[in-house]
């Protein structure tokens, strides 16, 4: 242990203290934000590897979920938006970083956590499509109870048009007319049929980099969410950071909209 680092673990630990018996999220939802930024701010000449950097911090991030007990995490890696809008090559790079993140540390058999994709993978390549895919069913049996979601190629509308899509696909199935389906549709309908529906909604949605907005990231599921900003890039997220975050979130009252 360098000098330096006593006084970080003795507030991590300090932190930890705090958190014992407190109430924490079940579900918690990640905006891994700032990775190129990051990268510039550390004299990188390609801040394309910011994402690289990004993308191997998770998993000291779910390891920090996993101490505490926490079940459901949901990180968003893409959206929609990065695909139409980012250029070529970094979207080239980005999706070379997720499929190398599935295949050699989320996606084995072994992993405690049971992987689950969010998004579409139609939009993505054929590559990290087919990666994303073998690494949800080498995970499928996982007995630990953990679950991360990866959202990729993902959007908080386009998931509700989906969803909406697929009721009305079953629901003319069954024989139901768009009368019956208007005077019987409720939320949970709705819900049932959202990419990950098995799945408990976000308690706590983090975001890094000091952006303060959900950029169209689990919008139906967050509703009732408690919203968390931090001012550090992701890639430099710490866990003194994160803990700080569960802090603030087991001294709320939730008011669930009321």
């Amino acid at each position: 242990m360098r000098v330096t680092d006593l006084p970080y673990r003795l507030y991590a630990r300090r932190l930890r203290g705090q958190l014992a018996g407190a109430r924490l999220p079940r579900h918690v939802g990640l905006i891994m934000d700032g990775n190129r930024r990051w990268a510039r701010s550390k004299g990188l000449s390609d801040t394309r590897l910011g994402h690289r950097y990004g993308a191997e911090h998770a998993e000291n991030v779910l390891s920090w979920c996993e101490d505490l007990g926490i079940r459901y995490v949901t990180v968003f890696l893409c959206s929609t938006e990065n695909l139409r809008n980012r250029a070529d090559d970094e979207i080239d790079f980005l999706m070379r970083v997720v499929e190398d993140l599935v295949t050699d540390r989320l996606g084995h058999p072994g992993s405690r956590w049971q992987l689950h994709i969010a998004g579409s993978p139609d939009a993505l390549p054929d590559t990290t499509a087919r990666a994303l895919k073998q690494a949800v069913e080498a995970t499928r049996t996982c007995t630990t109870g953990a679950h991360v979601t990866l959202a990729i190629g993902y959007g908080g509308r386009q998931e509700i048009v989906d969803a909406f899509r697929d009721l009305l696909s079953e629901s003319a199935g069954s024989g139901k007319s768009l009368a019956d389906i208007a005077d019987s549709l409720t939320a949970e309908d709705l819900a049932a049929h959202l990419y990950t529906p098995d799945q408990p909604d976000p308690d706590l949605v983090i975001r890094t980099s000091g952006e303060q907005r959900l950029s169209n990231f689990l919008l139906w599921q967050s509703a009732y969410a408690e919203l968390y900003f931090c001012e550090a890039y992701w890639p430099a997220f710490r866990e003194i950071d994160f803990l700080r975050a569960l802090r603030n979130f087991a001294d709320r009252q939730r008011r669930y909209g009321a």
